[in-house]
């Protein structure tokens, strides 16, 4: 049997997939915006010596690296409201779980690279008088940073692809738009293809810039973490 494609009803439909792929970039960028600031927190507390600040941030780097993502965004959505006696809006559930999944998984990253630092900056910085926050902000954190790039990178595009779960509490993303899209024209091969097209190009480029990055990292004789 021959199928005829008809792009136009997707064309004529551009502006709600646009508004979906622009809802997208925002869940992706809040979760990524709270997130690496709340892993780096998390990865000090588990670098701790303290016990009491290792044990809590080891417990939730686990907790949320470890159970599915649709399971933390179905608690956050629906158990959490419950709770606390608060309204949680999809945008506000998509935004909580995926900045403390990503916290989790970044927290990982930034404990590699922290420990990655030679013991001869610790101790030189130390020499100078420096004290250990000094140590850390001035010396450790820089370094371990650049050598983290690539990997912040390749999470923030698994992150892009991890909120197509969105869609289940019904929050406006490129997929719920899509098949939003899809029911009305009834041409779900073309409008799930058009998503398709533009998940690719969007992270395609990202994709790119990590790569891009990775190689002047290894030009200037950086190593990367993974």
């Amino acid at each position: 049997m021959s199928y005829t494609w008809n792009f136009a009803p997707v064309l004529a439909n551009a502006d709600l997939l646009a508004l979906g792929l622009v809802n997208t970039l925002k869940v992706t960028a809040t979760a990524l915006a709270c997130g690496v600031p709340l892993g780096l927190v998390l990865a000090l507390m588990r670098l701790s010596p303290r016990r009491w600040l290792a044990w809590p941030a080891g417990a939730v780097i686990e907790v949320f690296r470890t159970t599915p993502p649709l399971v933390q965004l179905f608690w956050f959505f629906f158990a959490l409201p419950i709770l606390l006696d608060v309204e949680m809006t999809p945008f506000a559930a998509a935004a909580l779980t995926f900045s403390i999944q990503s916290a989790a998984f970044f927290a990982e990253v930034f404990r590699g690279g922290i420990v990655s630092v030679e013991k001869g900056q610790w101790e030189a910085a130390r020499a100078i008088g420096m004290n250990p926050a000094q140590t850390m902000r001035r010396v450790v954190l820089p370094q371990a940073v650049k050598r983290m790039i690539p990997a912040f990178m390749e999470r923030a595009i698994e992150l892009m692809k991890t909120t197509t779960l969105v869609a289940t509490v019904s929050y406006a993303d490129l997929l719920f738009q899509a098949n939003e899209v899809a029911q009305k024209t009834f041409r779900p091969l073309e409008v799930f293809t058009a998503a398709a097209l533009l998940y690719f190009v969007v992270i395609f480029a990202a994709s790119t810039l990590a790569q891009w990055f990775e190689r002047r990292l290894a030009a200037s004789g950086e190593g990367t973490l993974r």
